[in-house]
């Protein structure tokens, strides 16, 4: 008997959860930024701080290994942060290209699922053992287009929540609270949707769609 769709789904998810490691990695620049410029009232100073704890994480994933992908993201979020804060010299600028860029991210999920490309579906469709040679194969199982379909609306609640909360922060120069809600909607609020993505894995029950060929995708996902 196949497995379902969510059940296949379930096995290939698991790698995109960083770990309490990788969620230090991403909050530490900021926690860095928002007490140094609270103890300082400068700039410069709260984008020095994450400069520091950057090259500290960055010296310790050297010694301890794994993978780079979460403090590369903390890099370039940094370093975005930094430029905007500094040209302005406005703390709260810091957090700008954090919301444009959650906000460009729900948008982008939304118009993957009115057009049935659904963002998470790429995500999955990473387990197919063929994905480099078939990278759109996924879409021919029309099972696993509904239920990532599914799944990717979480993002864009995700995404529409970040935006919501942050931006009136933002426009009222509330730096402190925008540090917490970064923070608070960063890996905490990304580790609810991954739980609000197993509930709804969990209790599904869709049926697996043969994509015409010789063989299902999600049946090559479930063998690997």
């Amino acid at each position: 008997m196949n497995a379902t769709v969510e059940q296949v789904i379930r096995r290939r998810i698991s790698d995109a959860l960083g770990g309490w490691y990788g969620s230090l990695e991403t909050a530490l620049p900021t926690v860095a930024f928002v007490v140094a410029w609270i103890v300082t009232d400068r700039v410069a100073i709260g984008v020095a701080a994450s400069a520091v704890v950057l090259v500290v994480l960055a010296v310790v994933r050297g010694v301890v290994g794994g993978s780079w992908r979460f403090l590369a993201s903390a890099l370039l979020a940094t370093a975005l942060a930094s430029f905007f804060a500094l040209r302005s010299g406005e703390a709260e600028d810091a957090f700008l290209p954090g919301i444009l860029l959650s906000a460009l991210y729900g948008v982008g999920a939304l118009v993957s699922i009115l057009t049935r490309w659904p963002l998470v579906g790429f995500v999955v469709g990473m387990g197919d053992p063929e994905f480099a040679e078939r990278p759109t194969a996924w879409r021919r199982d029309k099972g696993l287009v509904t239920v990532c379909t599914r799944l990717t609306w979480v993002l864009v609640a995700l995404f529409a929540l970040r935006v919501a909360i942050m931006l009136p922060l933002y426009l009222a120069g509330e730096v402190a609270w925008l540090g917490v809600a970064k923070i608070g909607l960063g890996w905490p609020a990304y580790l609810l949707a991954i739980v609000v993505m197993g509930v709804l894995l969990a209790t599904g029950h869709t049926a697996q769609t043969a994509d015409g060929g010789a063989e299902d995708v999600t049946e090559r996902m479930e063998r690997a």
